[in-house]
């Protein structure tokens, strides 16, 4: 019987999945996640995670860059977000909800009573198939996660946060400039080379 292309395609997903050197380390090291890497690189080359900070980690099922952070932040608060079910982490509180539901900002608030320090997101849209519109979807989140950092940051706060090269790329990178006074990109290590993804990196709030 000759096999479907959906079964050829999650056969060859697999065989990928355990040739990846960052997924088998990943399992060796209890990660829920080959993401986890990527956010240790971020933190090696900008160095924004310390013991003492608040950090607010958007989209963060199933928890592997809230299982990174809670190795760091020993003193400090962290709550994690998501629409989707998280397996507790200690020294993490999660809230089962929209990011930009109606009263998150509210519940945020109150979490850290006041502004935070960094915000990171390893978010992405829902894949349709069409990686142009993936593309297009997710970097929206970014869009929108930018807007939703600028009101709730300190203002030498820190947002980290992924997004896809693309037609809309440079519009989120003027986003980003026009918020923030120091702005970098940064695709690690532990991304896929085929992948379009890099990551966002900004500091300090623009005032106006």
């Amino acid at each position: 019987m000759k096999k479907s292309k959906r079964e050829k395609k999650s056969n060859s997903w697999k065989i990928k999945q355990h040739r990846d050197q960052f997924f088998k380390k990943s399992k060796t090291l209890g990660y829920r996640s080959r993401a986890s890497f990527k956010l240790i690189e971020l933190n090696n080359k900008f160095k924004f995670l310390k013991k003492n900070i608040f950090l607010l980690d958007l989209g963060s099922s199933p928890g592997g860059w809230s299982q990174v952070v809670s190795k760091i932040i020993t003193s400090g608060k962290i709550l994690s977000i998501d629409v989707k079910h998280m397996k507790p982490i200690k020294n993490v509180e999660f809230y089962n909800c929209d990011i930009f539901g109606e009263n998150t900002k509210s519940k945020i608030v109150n979490f850290f009573s006041g502004k935070i320090d960094v915000i990171i997101s390893d978010m992405a849209a829902d894949t349709t198939g069409n990686k142009s519109l993936d593309s297009i979807r997710t970097n929206q989140l970014c869009s929108e996660s930018l807007g939703f950092a600028s009101k709730i940051l300190k203002p030498q706060g820190v947002f980290v946060s992924k997004l896809f090269m693309g037609e809309d790329f440079i519009e989120v990178k003027n986003l980003a400039k026009h918020t923030f006074k120091q702005v970098n990109f940064f695709k690690p290590e532990s991304s896929r080379s085929e992948s379009k993804e890099t990551y966002l990196h900004c500091k300090i709030l623009k005032t106006f």
